[in-house]
């Protein structure tokens, strides 16, 4: 009996515009250190809408490809092989669900226990992480290291050895989940004010809050556009 055919899988959007940008690199000879024609320009040359291209460069951020920087758009640190940035790409996409899973298993029990346990340094610690955020969101940056330094003080103050090695296995993971979120539009602000939430929950040591805040926090950082197109 002949194989049954199967429908041929429609590449998405941003895979295109990945091959697209790759072979944009490849044609103009660039090296890293390099910097990338700004969005408009860029989106121009492609056909493409900003959005979707902001899209496609956050998806060769997050694998290292390129570096997008407040004031200095998109700087190439290493070039990419276009068959290898896509493949990345669709793994990047299809492990997101299980880093959000796998987020919400283990932060909303490290904010539960550091509104238990935290001392007045690891609160101000918090603070601190707080304070860098709002100012590199204020400098119109997106705020990815208050926003790193906010969780890492929590596993911190939670004072547990265990959870904070399992959050140290799949900090890369969640790395690349957060330079996902942070690049959109409002997110940051919308962030800072989660984050907010759960340092209020636990400055007053109230353990159920602070797991109710995260719990709402990880929801709202896990929408993100590659999950949505790719639905």
């Amino acid at each position: 009996m002949a194989e049954q055919l199967r429908p041929v899988a429609r590449p998405r959007l941003y895979e295109v515009i990945v091959e697209q940008l790759c072979a944009h690199i490849a044609e103009h000879g660039m090296t890293p250190g390099d910097r990338l024609p700004a969005e408009r320009e860029l989106a121009a040359q492609l056909g493409v809408s900003r959005a979707s291209l902001s899209q496609a460069l956050v998806a060769l951020e997050v694998q290292g490809v390129v570096s997008v920087r407040h004031g200095d758009g998109a700087v190439l640190v290493r070039q990419p092989i276009e068959e290898r940035a896509v493949k990345a790409l669709r793994e990047h996409a299809d492990r997101l669900p299980e880093v959000i899973e796998a987020r919400e298993a283990l932060e909303v029990k490290l904010a539960g226990l550091a509104a238990e346990r935290r001392t007045d340094a690891e609160m101000a610690a918090i603070d601190s992480a707080l304070a860098t955020m709002e100012s590199e969101i204020a400098a119109g940056d997106r705020g990815v290291v208050g926003d790193e330094q906010f969780h890492e003080a929590i596993t911190v103050a939670a004072h547990s050895s265990l959870l904070a090695k399992l959050m140290h296995e799949i900090s890369g993971l969640i790395r690349e989940t957060r330079i996902e979120s942070l690049s959109q539009a409002e997110r940051p602000r919308a962030s800072l004010e989660g984050h907010r939430r759960i340092a209020t929950a636990i400055r007053d040591q109230d353990s159920a809050g602070a797991s109710r805040a995260m719990a709402d926090h990880i929801r709202m950082v896990s929408d993100v556009a590659l999950l949505r197109e790719g639905s």
